[in-house]
């Protein structure tokens, strides 16, 4: 394990750091610069700057504690990566967010649900966020932006679930974060909200038994999370689980797949397992946008559809989740299955399964 500079998280050995300890002095302890990065990892402080020079860096000392090894899936996900500013692939924007949005900080892009960005930061910034236009820029979510959002969704009798998302919504305070959560929950016309964040995976501190209690106020509430690697499923992350799921609400994973980091069947089998053992269903394994500054983390689709084979009949059907694309140009989420149907012959289905075997199912 790669020591932490800091002497009051243990070593930050994520294993032994005490329940009580203050997500905001783990947050304000962040590594945010080449300089202090260099004291802790083997690294190049010039191409760190080059990077950070374009899209910002935040390395939070727990989830510094999660990296064992240089080039190992933790260090991928949160160590700039000089190849973010070379990369001649991609666009700030593929989803076309900005061109589906009515005010600022929402997309509406099907009928009956919004995208509703309520914060601008998170307690690592991922190098393969969908989001490296907006995330860690101060000017992008205020409060007049947050008042914009909700004034359209109270006017647009079409919507009936919100997305709240951002940067990380738990990163707000929970009084902030609750003002939002009764604006929304008292629009009539609005049956549910969902609650996306990666905080559970890189900051699971701020999941407090008072976070939890002002959240099973603003049933029907989802969370969907995000964890790309088991060695990400940590007992304090087990634990920050347990106590939203033990408040009643429903837990889902929007996993990624990523170049080194979990593009191995071994390695997506056990994380998908380690996920129902700390109650989150795997929902999503989002294949990578065409985010610029991103290409060196995109795997073929021939390879997320064969780890997706992988999996079928070898974990339980709740841990596989849904592969999808998310099409360019705002098109929306598009399922992707490994072929199973062979043909068909004298009225028979011809399908193989799990094993390799084919089968005859009847047509009608």
């Amino acid at each position: 394990m790669i020591p932490c500079s800091n002497p009051n998280y243990d070593n930050c050995d994520a294993q032994n750091q005490p329940a009580e300890t203050d997500w905001h002095d783990i947050l304000m302890d962040s590594i945010v610069s080449a300089e202090q990065l260099a004291k802790v990892l083997p690294i190049d402080s010039d191409e760190i700057k080059q990077v950070t020079a374009h899209y910002p860096m935040r390395i939070n000392p727990y989830y510094l504690s999660l990296i064992h090894t240089p080039g190992d899936g933790i260090w991928k996900q949160a160590v700039p990566d000089i190849r973010e500013i070379s990369d001649p692939s991609g666009m700030a924007d593929p989803l076309c967010e900005e061109g589906q949005s009515p005010v600022p900080n929402l997309t509406h892009r099907y009928p009956d649900r919004v995208l509703f960005l309520v914060s601008n930061r998170c307690a690592v910034y991922c190098r393969h966020c969908m989001r490296k236009r907006k995330v860690g820029a101060s000017h992008v979510v205020t409060d007049e932006t947050i008042r914009e959002g909700i004034t359209y969704i109270q006017k647009t009798k079409s919507v009936r679930d919100v997305l709240i998302s951002g940067g990380d919504p738990l990163l707000l305070e929970d009084d902030q974060l609750e003002r939002i959560l009764q604006q929304l929950s008292a629009i009539e016309h609005v049956d549910f909200l969902r609650i996306h964040t990666r905080i559970p995976c890189t900051l699971p501190h701020r999941i407090t038994p008072a976070l939890c209690r002002m959240l099973s106020k603003y049933h029907p509430l989802y969370i969907n999370t995000h964890f790309n690697h088991p060695a990400e499923i940590t007992a304090e992350a087990s634990r920050a689980c347990s106590l939203l799921a033990n408040s009643g609400i429903a837990l889902g994973c929007q996993t990624v797949l990523l170049k080194g980091v979990n593009d191995q069947p071994a390695v997506m089998k056990q994380l998908m397992r380690q996920l129902l053992r700390i109650r989150v269903r795997p929902y999503y394994l989002h294949h990578p946008d065409v985010v610029s500054g991103t290409g060196h983390f995109r795997t073929s689709i021939k390879e997320g559809l064969n780890i997706i084979k992988s999996l079928r009949g070898h974990i339980s059907g709740m841990g596989i989740p849904h592969y999808v694309i998310d099409l360019p140009g705002g098109g929306g989420k598009i399922p992707l299955l490994p072929e199973y149907i062979k043909g068909e012959h004298n009225g028979m289905l011809i399908v193989e399964n799990y094993q390799g075997k084919r089968f005859e199912y009847p047509l009608e």
